[in-house]
């Protein structure tokens, strides 16, 4: 059997993703600016699913681009 990697957010001390902490946000973003999908970034169904819930509440304020050019 391989290594699995453990979620982040799992074995970090951080309860709650912060849609204000944009450089961690833009750790789960692809050059493209787009989200990640779940087998790239290692992250449980629930801290993906808030993960991508921060994501797009930080581009709608503005403190993360939804495309770079």
């Amino acid at each position: 059997m391989t290594d699995q990697k453990q979620c982040f957010f799992c074995t970090s001390s951080r309860k709650v993703i912060d849609y204000k902490d944009a450089d961690t946000l833009r750790r789960f973003m692809s050059s493209q600016m787009r989200i990640m999908p779940r087998r790239r970034s290692n992250l449980c169904a629930t801290h993906q699913r808030e993960l991508a819930r921060a994501i797009k509440r930080s581009r709608t304020l503005g403190l993360v681009p939804y495309t770079l050019y």
